[in-house]
């Protein structure tokens, strides 16, 4: 309901990805975020990729929005990780087509000599 009828003004198309509802508040006690006062869950976005694993989560209470734009990057770089077998990884606010980094012991201490928030 949130996506048809408030996420797809925000986003055109909605957002491209499989959203859930927990009204009995399973999965929000499962990741720690149910509110057993209030009978609801607190706002949580859990990226799960592929294989059940937990990549990122953000929890905020209710005063405060998300930006849906920065969970869409996000996703786009998890799963640019994914597609390259790790051997390429993002950097902070990272676009698709944007520079990337290479992991491994010469990149460590030196990620801002390597990249720069510029570079493309």
């Amino acid at each position: 309901m949130w996506d048809e009828n408030e996420l797809s003004k925000m986003v055109d198309g909605g957002v491209p990805f499989p959203m859930l509802a927990d009204a009995a508040g399973h999965l929000g006690s499962a990741f720690g975020v149910y509110d057993d006062e209030a009978g609801v869950d607190v706002r949580g976005r859990f990226l799960i990729d592929p294989d059940g694993v937990v990549q990122a989560m953000e929890v905020l209470t209710p005063p405060v929005g998300r930006k849906v734009e920065e969970t869409l990057r996000q996703i786009r770089a998890f799963q640019h990780v994914r597609k390259t077998g790790a051997k390429e990884v993002t950097p902070s606010g990272w676009e698709p087509g944007r520079k990337v980094l290479k992991p491994g012991p010469d990149l460590v201490g030196r990620v801002w000599e390597v990249w720069q928030p510029d570079d493309t």
